[in-house]
């Protein structure tokens, strides 16, 4: 059954053609005063990666990882679900020093996914991993980071909208800081994307912090690997999307698991057989650069961008028969 959401009276400001040109535009322009804020240079990346080396991403534990065969190798391969490890692997081997970064495309498949105005099977985004150093590890410096990715996003838009007249709305680049554990004090009764949306509707650009771990509740806000970010120092970039009237995440990002803190937190998780896997020995053994990163959707940061209601604007992917016929009935125009 479809979950697509019609907002009332909703028209896209833009037409077919005009929103691939701001598409375009909406990512040229992003990346490069992403890479520019941060420090950052382009790479290449895979697509895959072998089962066995522990570099995919788990998520929240449950999604299934598009996997096949490869013959000539005796192996399996996995569609990656993001690079968040793959990337602290490659700041060591590009020999990128402190201060600065790599960013690069990724695609996945995420086939679990449940489909609605925001999520898709395909996902796109701007991975990117910054090289720190252990005084680097606080939230001062995280808050730093949010800010200058805030400020890339604000710019952009200021970009389109000069381009594309019909874009009218702005974002608040002053950004409301909030633990999920303060969100849910502040909202006990309400669900967790229920806290989200009753606070970015009145603090319209917010950062949730320390996702991950149990709250006082005895519930999680949201699952995170154990493997990557550290739950203390981790959060999601949120802007209140007024097109659907809802908190819009934009950016999972955080301050990478440190030894200690992997160690900790890979026990907390019930995950110690990870020990032995390639990476999360280099981990432990200190043999990995410290680190801050996080992906920035691409389709997500052009749908909020460029006003639209629904992610399949924006991209192409594959939507159920309800979707695709709720859209067009409504004059939403899916790509």
């Amino acid at each position: 059954m479809s979950q697509t959401y019609i907002p009332e009276g909703y028209k896209s400001p833009l037409t077919l053609y005009e929103t691939q040109k701001a598409i375009e535009q909406t990512r040229r322009f992003f990346q490069e005063k992403l890479s520019q804020s941060l420090h950052l240079m382009r790479v290449s990346a895979p697509l895959f990666v072998t089962r066995e080396s522990g570099l995919n991403d788990d998520l929240n534990g449950v999604e299934r990882a598009v996997g096949f065969d490869i013959p000539e190798t005796g192996g399996e391969a996995q569609v990656v679900h993001s690079l968040a490890k793959w990337k602290r692997m490659a700041l060591k081997k590009y020999d990128i020093h402190t201060g600065k970064g790599l960013y690069t495309d990724m695609n996945a498949i995420r086939r679990d996914e449940t489909l609605d105005n925001l999520h898709s099977v395909y996902v796109d985004q701007w991975d990117w991993e910054k090289a720190i150093e252990e005084a680097d590890r606080t939230e001062a410096y995280l808050r730093d980071t949010v800010q200058r990715i805030v400020d890339a996003i604000c710019d952009t838009k200021a970009q389109v909208n000069a381009q594309f007249p019909a874009l009218r709305r702005t974002f608040s680049r002053a950004i409301s800081f909030i633990t999920t554990q303060e969100l849910e004090d502040l909202y006990p009764d309400l669900t967790p994307k229920q806290r989200e949306n009753a606070y970015v509707k009145t603090h319209p650009t917010t950062f949730l912090m320390q996702i991950g771990g149990v709250l006082r509740s005895g519930q999680k806000h949201d699952g995170r690997a154990p493997d990557y970010d550290d739950w203390q120092l981790n959060g999601d970039i949120l802007i209140y999307n007024d097109v659907l009237d809802c908190a819009f995440e934009v950016s999972s990002m955080g301050i990478r698991v440190s030894p200690e803190s992997l160690d900790r937190q890979l026990t907390l998780a019930g995950c110690d057989a990870r020990r032995d896997l390639p990476f999360h020995k280099a981990l432990l053994a200190g043999e990995l650069p410290l680190s801050i990163g996080g992906g920035i959707g691409q389709s997500r940061l052009c749908m909020l961008l460029l006003e639209k209601a629904h992610i399949g604007e924006v991209q192409v992917s594959v939507w159920d028969a309800d979707t695709l016929r709720i859209c067009a009935e409504n004059g939403i125009e899916i790509l």
